[in-house]
């Protein structure tokens, strides 16, 4: 019996541990986006989160860059259909651009924002429609 309970942690903890990675400090930002990206083509969600925290984390005097890490994961939760979390990420990003500079920052990830927040007050509207908003 014990021997099950141990086998069955070491199981647990190794199914956990599975999707851990280290992301190299030699990589630039151009190369953990792209990590990102081929881990997100590959459906290994957890894995491409992981390296758009490093860049979110490794970049924090970078606007554009800071701006890129979070779009892309608010986008993974909104794959993942975490809707909740999506918006509210998404609205996050949105916030950057009520400031006198906005105009500098990266135009695109306002306008991808706001269509997938669309998407997912759509589709709550399909799945509950006599919902209020």
């Amino acid at each position: 019996m014990i021997r099950f309970i141990f086998l069955s942690i070491i199981s647990v903890l190794l199914f956990s541990c599975a999707n851990l990675i280290v992301v190299s400090e030699d990589l630039s930002p151009a190369e953990i986006i792209q990590r990102g990206q081929e881990a997100l083509d590959r459906n290994r969600y957890n894995v491409a989160i992981q390296y758009y925290e490093a860049l979110h984390e490794r970049n924090r005097s970078n606007i554009d860059l800071l701006i890129t890490a979070e779009y892309h994961i608010a986008n993974i939760h909104y794959k993942q259909k975490k809707y909740d979390l999506a918006r509210a990420e998404f609205n996050a990003i949105l916030e950057y651009y009520n400031t006198p500079d906005e105009e500098l920052l990266p135009q695109h990830f306002k306008i991808l924002s706001r269509i997938v927040l669309q998407k997912i007050d759509e589709k709550e509207k399909q799945r509950n429609p006599f919902a209020r908003r």
